[in-house]
């Protein structure tokens, strides 16, 4: 039995911490088994027999914390955008002459998508709903609205130097600098058998980077 459902022995508040610090290791041990399971097999295919086993926790507890199996896929998906959105804040792009800014959030994704792989495979799966945990969620369209804000004034701050030209969609231009890494990402095994190169070798990743700079930064300029 998970020790957060135990029954204290000793005087009422006693243990009222360590039982709190028991459920909450409880709870990271699932999202983080969670997300391993979910990136892996996809609301489908992921188990929660698998996903208690690996947490050392029973299922009980994960209906217990999550409700079900579609409010745990859908608190795994909420983190992870959240984690994006939140790392992006904190580049703190305002402060950046407005090319230098653009460059460093191209770079950011690209390096995000390489170093956290499953936030790819976990919105392939989501897609694959055709999004219908995150239309239940309030707390991925506040973080999002963060991001198309930050572009937005990006944009504001390179129309007013004349570096970048007027009239600029921030929403679209969200969805190409994802796009230019996420595709090439999502069709590495593909793309290196068609185009016979190795997309994954290091030279060949900072060649799509510096392509993908290159080419948002032509996109916006005056």
């Amino acid at each position: 039995m998970d020790q957060a459902t135990d029954a204290p022995t000793e005087p009422a508040g006693a243990r009222a911490k360590p039982r709190v610090r028991d459920a909450e290791a409880t709870k990271a041990r699932i999202l983080d088994a969670a997300k391993r399971e979910f990136a892996k097999n996809g609301l489908g295919g992921a188990r929660v027999d698998v996903i208690a086993e690996k947490a050392r926790a029973n299922k009980r507890m994960i209906y217990h914390y999550f409700g079900s199996k579609e409010g745990l896929f859908q608190t795994i998906l909420e983190n992870a955008y959240v984690d994006i959105r939140t790392a992006e804040q904190k580049l703190n792009l305002d402060h950046l002459a407005p090319r230098e800014a653009l460059e460093r959030l191209v770079r950011f994704t690209w390096d995000y998508y390489l170093k956290n792989p499953e936030f790819i495979t976990l919105v392939n799966s989501e897609n694959l709903h055709r999004a219908r945990h995150l239309k239940k969620s309030e707390v991925i369209k506040i973080v999002s609205r963060k991001l198309v804000s930050m572009v937005g004034s990006i944009l504001e701050r390179g129309v007013a130097s004349g570096d970048f030209r007027a009239g600029i969609d921030p929403v679209q231009l969200n969805i190409t600098i994802a796009a230019i890494g996420y595709y090439y990402l999502t069709n590495r095994f593909t793309g290196s058998i068609v185009f016979e190169r190795d997309l994954m070798a290091k030279p060949a990743l900072e060649e799509r980077l510096r392509f993908n700079i290159d080419t948002i930064l032509r996109l916006v300029a005056a």
